[in-house]
C-alpha cells in the first residue's frame, strides 16, 4: 500500500495495469499469429462470388470507343509521362 494516495486511487491504479497487462498480452498473441507466413489463397477461393474474366477484352460496358484524336492525345500524354 502507498501512503500518499488514496484507497481508490489505488485500485484505479490496479485495474490499470490488469488492462494494460491483458492488453500486451492480446497483442503479442495477436502478433505471434503473423510471425508464420501462411499462403495466399487463390483468388477464386477467396472471393467465390466474383466471377472470373471471360478474356482480356473484358465486358462491353467497361470499355470506351476513342476516336483518332482521343487516341493521339492519350499516346502523347503517355510520351510526356514516360520522358518524365
Amino acid at each position: 500500500m502507498l501512503p500518499s494516495i488514496s484507497l481508490a486511487q489505488e485500485i484505479g491504479l490496479a485495474v490499470l495495469l490488469v488492462a494494460a497487462i491483458v492488453s500486451f498480452t492480446g497483442l503479442r498473441h495477436l502478433r505471434g499469429d503473423a510471425r508464420f507466413a501462411h499462403a495466399e489463397p487463390a483468388a477464386a477461393e477467396s472471393l467465390p462470388m466474383i466471377p472470373s474474366q471471360r478474356g482480356s477484352a473484358g465486358h462491353p460496358m467497361e470499355s470506351v470507343k476513342l476516336t483518332e484524336a482521343e487516341k493521339q492525345a492519350f499516346a502523347g500524354l503517355i510520351r510526356t509521362i514516360l520522358l518524365h
